[in-house]
């Protein structure tokens, strides 16, 4: 699973490979060498009866499964109950926090079908992504090459979307992102056997993307062909990763 990724290029580079014209409310976006979930990241995403895209800063994780936050709340029911409290489970449902689901998988699954059409459609940047695999050195980073050239992950978003994030803030209505996952090709599955993003790196599947029906769509959702990315980096939780200090030179002694 993709919890970890980075975006470093310019709002230029975007419109190069996204060849459709997108609004573009901000003047320029700071390098992001680290984003995680929850944290606002720039996507370009339709907009119900907007003549083109925008490009947004929007929080990753969407909306995770009725059912999993009733699990949540029923395990965190028992455990008051057992303590000999009373529980009005329908306001415990609702302020069951929900920090977000990152990578969506299963598209057939009926949580998903309500966010799939062009409407809720997203390109998400990226310049690199890490899979954490403690055995080969903790966050292992992926990349088109190594001059980090700009992709888009294939994302989904939902409008005003109210939950409570963090207990710490209680409820809040934000706009929300994530991206498809799909089967890993040959760099990544070495690393994360499970699944990797799905990545567009052309303007044909771009506009696929962001146009076309969900029947059509739906076949972007597969891995990037083997020999497409490489890795560039270990053990870090930034990319590219900070430079590291040189030893300060000793003073001459005359």
């Amino acid at each position: 699973m993709c919890n970890l990724y980075s975006f470093t290029r310019s709002i230029d580079a975007m419109r190069q490979l996204f060849a459709k014209p997108f609004n573009v409310p901000v003047t320029n976006l700071p390098p992001q060498p680290g984003i995680f979930p929850d944290y606002a990241a720039p996507i370009i995403r339709n907009l119900a009866g907007a003549d083109q895209p925008e490009l947004a800063m929007v929080r990753w994780g969407m909306p995770s499964s009725r059912k999993a936050q009733l699990d949540a709340a029923t395990k965190r029911a028992d455990k008051l109950r057992a303590k000999g409290k009373e529980v009005d489970f329908d306001q415990l449902l609702r302020m069951e926090p929900d920090s977000g689901t990152t990578n969506v998988r299963n598209t057939s699954s009926a949580h998903w079908k309500r966010w799939l059409g062009v409407e809720n459609r997203c390109l998400v940047p990226f310049t690199a992504f890490s899979e954490f695999n403690r055995e080969a050195g903790g966050d292992v980073w992926f990349a088109l090459d190594e001059d980090r050239p700009l992709g888009f992950f294939a994302g989904i978003w939902a409008p005003q979307w109210t939950s409570v994030r963090k207990v710490k803030t209680g409820e809040e209505t934000i706009d929300v992102f994530a991206f498809l996952t799909t089967e890993p090709n040959a760099e990544v599955e070495p690393i994360h056997p499970k699944a990797m993003p799905v990545i567009l790196t052309n303007p044909v599947d771009l506009e696929l993307w962001m146009s076309s029906p969900w029947e059509i769509a739906k076949g972007l959702q597969r891995p990037l062909p083997d020999g497409s990315l490489q890795i560039v980096s270990r053990g870090q939780k930034k990319d590219p990763p900070e430079p590291r200090a040189e030893p300060a030179q000793a003073a001459l002694l005359l």
